[in-house]
């Protein structure tokens, strides 16, 4: 279990598995945009945030959704209870990664569903019937499922 030190995740109201999840993928300690933008996130307020490539963006906003969705493991009726978008599909698979990796440190199931093109959209309709905790989209290939 993660130890409690001045300015690391613990200090940003992380819970301890999404502390482990993110020392998993490298962080030890939060990065300047996860400092600023985790502990908005958690109390439910919006934001936007830049960052250089390889800042940590991702984390800065997959660790508190995951924590925000802590509760029951899958929407109702076949519902997404979050959606990530992100212009290009290479960044979609890469943020369902993400995601993936940081959801496997948790106590409960979390359902991660890419949608994007290049590939069949019948494999992705058929994910999505059972609904999921997060959809990962680009916005044409989610215009095309709706």
């Amino acid at each position: 279990m993660p130890t409690e030190s001045p300015g690391g995740f613990a200090s940003l109201g992380l819970l301890p598995a999404l502390q482990v999840a993110a020392s998993s993928l490298g962080f030890d300690h939060p990065t300047p945009i996860q400092t600023l933008a985790i502990p908005p996130v958690l109390s439910g307020r919006d934001l936007i945030g830049a960052a250089q490539t390889g800042s940590g963006k991702t984390a800065a906003f997959a660790l508190p959704l995951l924590q925000r969705l802590q509760q029951p493991a899958a929407a109702p009726g076949g519902r997404v209870r979050a959606l990530v978008m992100v212009p290009t599909r290479e960044l979609a698979a890469q943020v369902a990664e993400v995601l993936r990796r940081l959801a496997l440190a948790l106590p409960w199931k979390t359902r991660v569903v890419l949608v994007a093109g290049g590939v069949s959209a019948n494999p992705q309709r058929l994910a999505l019937r059972g609904g999921a905790d997060v959809v990962v989209a680009t916005p044409g290939r989610l215009l095309d499922l709706t």
